[in-house]
């Protein structure tokens, strides 16, 4: 019961690494505000937490599912409104909604590169900003940034991701110093290359190229993310504040 009666905001939470950590907050007694702008697969982990739920009672989670695009600033304010109407605060937020639309620097779209920054970068820009004004008054509250090990090292072919990734580094260090004398925690996790929906659309030969250059051998599991996602929402962490901790099983780039 590491988060036991927290209020949990997940972005992305419909699949992969966010359905992954919002099944685990709950079972760890979270309030979990599951948000997906995929409705259908935003309700599939509803269900699934439901399920945890029912085998063990004792945990006293709960959850609820709102269709969010965190590009849209209207709407993200009025899910945090609802989410305090219906809790009365928020304790953590977990931006961890993003897209990749790769490409060459050559060939990439003005509308390729708008729409990964829009998601990747102003996304948790509009949900932090939506959440830090009942952070502030509380005193207290964690928030945590997906970003991705492309932010440090960039990549070949994700110019926009890799730009993107590397702002929610930069958003992070600064938010942990604008935030943290108010009591709250801001961290990031750098995800290496992990088995799920959005890698699943990579050639098969660079992921192999990618497992043969980790030392452990294998991609992540959603879950190595989502654990560490836990534990810096948990109280266990509360003197880690502007850290970027990568999560990508020693990959040597």
């Amino acid at each position: 019961m590491r988060v036991k009666g927290k209020v949990v905001i997940i972005t992305g939470a419909g699949s992969g690494i966010g359905r992954e950590t919002a099944i685990l907050f709950a079972r760890h007694g979270a309030k979990v505000v599951v948000t997906d702008v995929d409705e259908k697969l935003g309700k599939e982990t509803i269900d699934e937490i439901i399920k945890v739920l029912e085998q063990d009672p004792d945990c006293k989670g709960d959850a609820f599912f709102a269709k969010l695009d965190i590009s849209n600033r209207e709407q993200t304010k009025q899910v945090v409104q609802d989410v305090l109407t219906r809790y009365g605060e928020v304790d953590v937020l977990i931006n961890n909604a993003g897209i990749i639309q790769d490409d060459l620097i050559t060939k990439m779209t003005e509308e390729e590169w708008d729409r990964v920054i829009d998601i990747d970068l102003k996304g948790p820009f509009n949900c932090t900003q939506a959440v830090a004004d009942d952070m502030i008054k509380h005193g207290n509250g964690e928030i945590i940034n997906v970003s991705s090990i492309v932010g440090i090292y960039g990549n070949i072919g994700q110019v926009n991701y890799a730009s993107a990734k590397a702002g929610l580094i930069g958003m992070t260090k600064t938010l942990a110093k604008e935030l943290g004398k108010k009591g709250i925690r801001v961290n990031a996790v750098a995800p290496g290359f992990i088995a799920t929906p959005m890698t699943a659309r990579v050639p098969e030969k660079i992921l192999e190229m990618m497992k043969e250059k980790t030392p452990l051998k294998r991609l992540g599991r959603p879950a190595d993310v989502a654990y560490t996602l836990l534990f810096l929402a948990s109280d266990e962490a509360n003197f880690i504040n502007g850290a970027v901790i990568p999560v990508d099983g020693g990959l040597l780039i």
